[in-house]
Formats: structure tokens, sequence, C-alpha cells
């Protein structure tokens, strides 16, 4: 079997030529099978079918092994928000590498990158956080912040005060504590999970359990929630309540206006901190910088990661409160946590480089005013076909709730996910990332895409979802 060891993979050569040296894709699925686990996946199931081979990007778009070229209406993961293929990134972490490839942020020590994207992230954020804990991924964040809130009350003369609140069906990363955060039963179920005071409250997922509330009232309902399980838990006990500004990984859960105050007054009133997990709205998703702004909150602490550096290069970070950071510097001496890539000098470079394309070609004023309100009418119309119960967006990022009933909100009979399988599959056929969350379709695209390209994304999508009603009908699915 040839090897990939005589492959230029590094760009000593023109990029087509990079193409025309690999393997046969089926060569490639090969080795993938024989030395690669992937994440989230049934490696057993994979390794029967073969997995697709990216070989290159650029704007929006992906080619596979066999050439063919696909929209990538997820970002990769929700992350690529200035598309692929900038060279404004690539050029600023090659200049950074032959500078200070490598140097840490411990020992007393800092590096130029790191003050600056620190500075730089203080100045976007919220006036009120104004301090920056830098991690390598969004898992990472929000590990720091399970460590960080703990701490911050310990050094307030409040030990006790040691609980998270989460929520059901909420993601906040794949390590022990981002999965003990998240509230995903499948992950709990592997490895023992939850990890100690950390407990979880309903989603406010009105489509799904809202029944025949209306939207507000149902909002200001599971918002009153975090309430009882403060009183449950005693207001002492509890250090803070974490949530997406929208449940990405969750199925692009986007709550009631009347949500977010609430928790907040409720985080005011009983003295709790409020994280906003901003590690998939920030960054101009939404249509403002972060999420938290769109729905009109104000955290303590934020964790940040994925459009930070549009995924050109691994980096997270806490954005932390003044007065969080406070308590920090003055009351609670040296904390003992970090990471060996905290702020890593090339990652940091891809941030600011990434930082500067959002701010230069405004773009979460782009996804506000054009192609965010461009999108949402062509997603609305998509919420008429016949297998769309709901078509739900708020900036570049939503989701179809595939149903076979739209006036009962009814769910299909077949096992969850095996329609929303079938869908993904069809997007894929037909040239178009989409992500499947049970019998959710989901879309996360760069924020740079361009209306034309919207016109695109929806013409392929609804293809799809034809070609998946032809198929639930053909093949008896209730």
């Amino acid at each position: 079997m040839p090897g990939l060891q005589g492959v230029p993979l590094f760009g000593r050569t023109d990029p087509m030529d990079y193409i025309a040296n690999l393997p046969p894709t089926h060569v490639l699925q090969e080795k993938d099978a024989a030395h690669h686990l992937h994440p989230f996946t049934d490696t057993k199931s994979l390794n029967a079918k073969g997995t697709r081979v990216i070989t290159r990007a650029d704007g929006v778009y992906l080619w596979d092994s066999e050439g063919n070229k696909i929209l990538d209406g997820m970002a990769g993961l929700w992350c690529v928000n200035v598309g692929y293929g900038r060279k404004e990134i690539i050029e600023a972490v090659h200049r950074q590498m032959q500078q200070l490839p490598y140097y840490n942020t411990f020992f007393q020590s800092s590096h130029p990158p790191a003050i600056a994207l620190a500075e730089r992230i203080s100045n976007l954020a919220p006036d009120h956080l104004d301090h920056v804990f830098f991690a390598g991924s969004g898992s990472e964040a929000n590990d720091t912040v399970v460590r960080m809130v703990r701490h911050y009350w310990a050094s307030e003369g409040k030990p006790t005060k040691k609980t998270i609140i989460s929520r059901h069906n909420a993601y906040h990363g794949s390590t022990m504590a981002g999965a003990s955060l998240g509230g995903m039963s499948a992950m709990h179920a592997q490895g023992g999970l939850p990890i100690p005071d950390i407990t979880h409250i309903n989603q406010p997922y009105w489509y799904g359990e809202g029944g025949d509330m209306d939207p507000a009232e149902f909002g200001l309902m599971r918002a009153r929630e975090l309430e009882a399980e403060i009183d449950r838990l005693g207001e002492d006990n509890v250090a803070a309540f974490i949530g997406e500004p929208i449940q990405g990984a969750g199925g692009v859960v986007i709550p009631p206006e009347t949500y977010w105050p609430e928790i907040q007054r409720i985080c005011r009133e009983r003295n709790i901190l409020l994280i906003a997990d901003e590690v998939i709205c920030g960054f101009g998703r939404t249509g403002n910088w972060f999420g938290s702004q769109t729905f009109n909150f104000k955290p303590d602490l934020m964790p940040i990661a994925k459009g930070l550096s549009s995924g050109y290069l691994p980096i997270g970070a806490v954005v932390v409160s003044e007065k969080v950071a406070k308590g920090f510097i003055e009351h609670g001496g040296e904390f003992y946590h970090g990471f060996t890539y905290s702020a890593h000098p090339a990652a940091c470079a891809a941030a600011l480089a990434n930082l500067d394309i959002i701010e230069n070609e405004r773009l979460p004023e782009k996804v506000a005013n054009d192609t965010g309100p461009y999108l949402a009418e062509k997603w609305k119309a998509l919420g008429e076909h016949p297998l769309v119960g709901e078509a739900r967006i708020c900036g570049l990022v939503g989701a179809l709730e595939l149903s076979p009933d739209k006036a009962r909100r009814a769910r299909f009979e077949a096992e969850k996910g095996t329609v929303g399988t079938i869908c993904r599959d069809h997007c894929f056929e037909s040239g178009l990332v989409m992500r499947h969350v049970g019998d959710s379709m989901i879309i996360s695209p760069p924020l740079v895409i361009s209306r034309s390209e919207v016109d695109e994304l929806i013409e392929k999508a609804h293809r799809a979802l034809d070609l998946t009603a032809a198929d639930v009908t053909a093949q008896g699915i209730k």
C-alpha cells in the first residue's frame, strides 16, 4: 500500500500539485481506518463506510478527495467565521513562527502577542469585562471557569459556594468538567459524569417542550427554575449559572426574549455569578460581537474560542469582569491553573489577524443588517416545506425541525435521528454540509457568506428536504 511520506503536505509545492500527488481516496480511507480514532464517532460504523476526506478549502467552500465542491454550511465546527484561505492570517502566523514560535506565560513571563490579544479582547468585550485568561480551546476555557468561580468565592471568604447550575441538553465541551457542565445524557453515561457540585435545570426549548404555552410565558417559567434550584441547594452553596446565549450543539435552541433578562435578575438578586458561554455565539455570529449583547444581559465571565481565531489555530480564553478579576488579584493569591499552550504566540497572532478581518470587514454589522436578514427570510420560507415543523434563526445560526405533523409539532416514531441522518446525507450528496441534531437540521455558515452563496445554500437544503421527504414516504417512516 503506498505511503504518505512522499506527499508534500506542508506547502512546499503549488496547492494543486499537492492535490494531484495525494493517494487515491480508498488508500486514504484505509490508512485513516487503520490509525485514526475520530471524535464523537462510532468507529466501527465509520470504518465500514469510509471517511470522507477533505483536501482543501477556500471562502465558504470545501473540496474532497474526489474533487467534489461542497458549501460548508457549518463553518467547520461553528468556527471559520472569516472563511477559508485568508492569507492575512496565514502570513501573520508565519511571521510569528519565525520570530517566537513558542513561549509560555508561566513563571512571571509574557510575550507581545499575548499582551496585544488580551488588550484587544478587553476592548471588544462588553465594558465591564476587562481581564483575559488564555486556554487552548472552548473545553479548556470551560474547565477554567469551574476552577475560577470556585477560587473567586473562596477568596471572598465563601468557600461553600461551589455548585454551578447548567441546563439539560447543554454543551460546554468534552473534557471532564466541560462534559459535566453540559447536560447531554449520552456524554454523562460514559465516564461517570457529571462530577460533583454541578447540577442542571431544564432548557428554554419552546418548540420541543413548550406545549401550548405562550413563548414569553414559557421563557419566564424555564428561567425561574433557576430560582427554585438555588432555593433547593441553598444560596450559600451556589457559585454560578452557565449557559450559551443560544444552545448550539443542543440543536440551536433560541430562547424566548423573556428568558435571559429573567436569568440575569435572579443571578443578581441571589448573588450568583452569571457565565455566558460565547464559544459559538461570540465574534459576530448573532449580529453582535457577542451573543449576550443580542439577548441583552451582562455576564460576569465569558468563555470564548472558535471565532476568536476562526479555527486557524487552537485558542480559547475566559474573559473576566472587573469584579471577579479584582477578587482574584487582591485576595486570591496564586491561582494554581494553566496550560502549556495558554496564549501560544502563533495562536495569538492568528487571533489578532482574524479580529482585524472581522473589524475591517464589519462582519457583525454585515450579519445584523445584510446577510443575516437575507438568510432569515429564505430560511423561514423553508419552514413552509411539508417536512419542516419550525424554521428558527438568529443572525447566521439556524435550525429546521423535521416533523411528520407540522400542526402538532410531532416527533417521528422512528428512532431519534433516523430522519435527520437521511437529510444530512442528502445535503452532502447535494454539495452542502449541514449537521443534524436528532431530527433537526442546523446551519452556522461562515460570516463572509454572500447573498448568492446564501441562495445556493437554500437551494441545496430545499433539494435535500425534498429527497428526504421522498425517502420517508418510500420507507414508511412514521
